[in-house]
């Protein structure tokens, strides 16, 4: 899962940057609302937490014109006052979820992973597909009750073929969503991933359609 942190204070931005690469996403961050504004309209995320109080253009403003675009990514809105009228002003620019600063890391990471998942349709951070069991709590899957050992990276492309599980996901988009604007990685670093998972989950759990992309079967062959 791809997110960005928008946040102006560096030692926040690092922080937020280390817990969430920690719980599993791919993680970038800016802090000026110019060049937020500009990534969040052309760049692919699956959340953007978003400080309201930033240089050149604050936060409420990026996320109307967002949305305005037509640009539909979940927003957690981070806000050091977090009154009830800026919440209601949070709300109905667009944002999905509202923390008021100070916040504890870990109900950050809680919300963030709730949002992603509500984005692709799934309520439980416990998911089961054929002999898969993910719990994205725990960031941990299982087959047939049995812990799989897996990289970051290999988790991370798991939990996205899991989300998009009632499609095949194409390669660019595996790259994009896996390694981020990255540009020295092309289509063998995903054959790579995917190579290495089947050998610890079993040949016939992550199907190919070939010229189109992979998809999670969840059984083993």
């Amino acid at each position: 899962m791809r997110v960005l942190v928008v946040e102006d204070e560096a030692l926040i931005r690092t922080d937020l940057g280390e817990a969430l690469t920690a719980a599993g996403f791919l993680t970038e961050s800016c802090r000026d609302g110019a060049e937020a504004l500009f990534l969040g309209d052309t760049e692919d995320y699956d959340l953007v937490v978003l400080d309201l109080g930033l240089p050149s253009l604050d936060g409420l403003s990026i996320l109307r014109q967002w949305r305005d675009h037509g640009r539909v990514m979940p927003v957690l809105v981070l806000t050091a006052r977090g009154t009830w009228s800026e919440r209601v002003a949070g709300i109905e620019a667009g944002a999905d979820d509202y923390l008021p600063k100070p916040f504890h890391m870990e109900e950050l990471v809680a919300r963030a992973r709730a949002l992603v998942r509500r984005a692709a349709g799934h309520g439980s951070a416990i998911q089961t597909l054929g002999d898969l069991r993910l719990d994205g709590n725990q960031m941990r899957l299982t087959q047939r009750g049995r812990p799989l050992k897996l990289t970051a990276l290999e988790y991370r492309l798991v939990v996205y073929l899991f989300h998009h599980r009632d499609r095949t996901v194409p390669v660019t988009e595996l790259l994009e969503h896996l390694y981020g604007d990255d540009e020295s990685r092309d289509v063998n670093a995903i054959e790579a991933v995917i190579t290495r998972l089947r050998r610890k989950m079993g040949t016939g759990a992550i199907g190919n359609r070939r010229g189109f992309g992979y998809y999670l079967r969840g059984t083993a062959e």
